[in-house]
């Protein structure tokens, strides 16, 4: 009986691992077809099945109000746009008033649309909340002082800023469509359940020394993740939830992908309804004020969306994870993720637009431009 139940245990256990294994290769099947072009709009509405994810709680409070205004008209080339562009869901806000909203191939309102690099500027706002309120002194601190596990890779010895302006200065290749280059050998690591502080951890090349020349390195968002949590010991969704989400309100819980240790996937991987992305940017137009309560800092928000980052001349400027358009004023600038994701803000104007669309053209010349345009033009069009 003894060697009956040790044998059933072995079995049990092989089929256990067998169950881990097919999941873990149904996941990375799934990361292959991502952005196909049969696939890739139902695949941006529901991540579930490529990454592991865990939820961000919006907390027990009430939805927030995102009240309806007068219905406007756009410029007369926004179907083009829509068509070109692959959008999946347009909605502006003028004056905190939901003035367009639409959602396109068979996608809805209650879709959990993927961040991408979005996520980015979220991460901001919650570093912004640690720098004021103490947790986290100052920015210019070295990230090893939080993250000491980076003592040794390329990180060792850039600053907080140097990572948030991305000029950390790290070798890293972005190129979305070369399979063997670092973003999608990351990719790999995140859908087979690996680990990310590992996979940063192990970056040792650099190309200048930190602080001097920009270059947009995705994975330098997770290093201010590793900040956060060294600084905290908490979880990026426990304290987004905490800090951003909850006091916004939001109708739908969001997810997080992550790891395989439970590392959220910082530098891209929210998931969020189109509304909700609003109520974000809302806020951020707002100074950081949301129904009179002070979600983020004021001063933080605007030393974020200037463009402090050394880019080059003639060129989309970078603040603190926030985009600045080229020829945009004070108080004009955006989130933006791959493919078309974008938060963009006048706050002049008091209009936030979103834009969320499965674009695999979105790395032709020109398109970060046209869609910069067609957003000013909007904004434009509402007063």
């Amino acid at each position: 009986m003894k060697y009956r139940r040790i044998a059933a245990a072995v079995v049990l256990a092989a089929l256990a691992g067998c169950a881990v294994k097919y999941e873990e290769i149904g996941r990375l099947m799934a990361v292959q077809s991502l952005f196909s072009e049969d696939d890739i709009t139902n695949n941006f509405s529901d991540m579930g099945a490529a990454f592991l994810t865990v939820p961000v709680s919006r907390g027990e409070g009430p939805v927030s109000e995102l009240p309806a205004g007068s219905t406007a008209t756009l410029p007369a080339e926004i179907d083009t746009f829509i068509t070109d562009r692959n959008v999946t869901a347009l909605l502006v806000l003028k004056d905190g008033q939901v003035v367009f909203e639409d959602y396109y191939q068979d996608t809805d309102a209650n879709d959990l649309r993927i961040s991408w690099s979005v996520a980015k500027s979220f991460l901001s706002a919650l570093m912004g909340v640690l720098v004021d309120d103490g947790t986290i002194e100052t920015i210019d601190a070295p990230v090893t002082q939080f993250a000491p596990s980076l003592i040794g890779s390329a990180y060792d010895g850039a600053t907080i800023k140097d990572v948030l302006q991305m000029s950390s200065g790290v070798t890293f290749d972005e190129d979305y469509l070369k399979f063997s280059s670092d973003i999608n050998r990351m990719g790999r690591i995140l859908a087979l359940g690996g680990s990310m502080d590992g996979f940063a951890e192990g970056l040792t090349e650099t190309f200048a020394p930190a602080g001097q020349q920009w270059q947009y390195v995705s994975i330098d968002t997770h290093i201010l993740g590793m900040v956060i949590r060294g600084a905290t010991g908490r979880t990026i969704p426990d304290l987004l939830s905490e800090k951003i989400i909850a006091p916004l309100g939001f109708e739908a819980e969001p997810t997080y992908l992550v790891d395989g240790y439970d590392v959220a996937f910082v530098l891209g991987g929210l998931n969020i309804t189109t509304r909700d992305y609003a109520r974000f940017g809302q806020m951020i137009a707002q100074n950081g004020q949301w129904q009179g309560q002070e979600i983020v800092p004021a001063d933080w928000i605007a030393a974020s969306t200037v463009p402090s980052a050394n880019t080059a001349p003639g060129n989309t400027g970078y603040g603190y994870q926030w985009w600045i358009p080229v020829g945009a004023t004070l108080g004009q600038f955006m989130a933006r993720g791959i493919y078309g994701q974008y938060i963009y803000i006048d706050q002049p104007r008091n209009v936030v637009i979103v834009l969320n669309a499965s674009d695999r053209n979105f790395r032709f010349a020109g398109v970060n431009r046209q869609n910069e345009d067609m957003f000013r033009a909007i904004a434009e069009s509402l007063d």
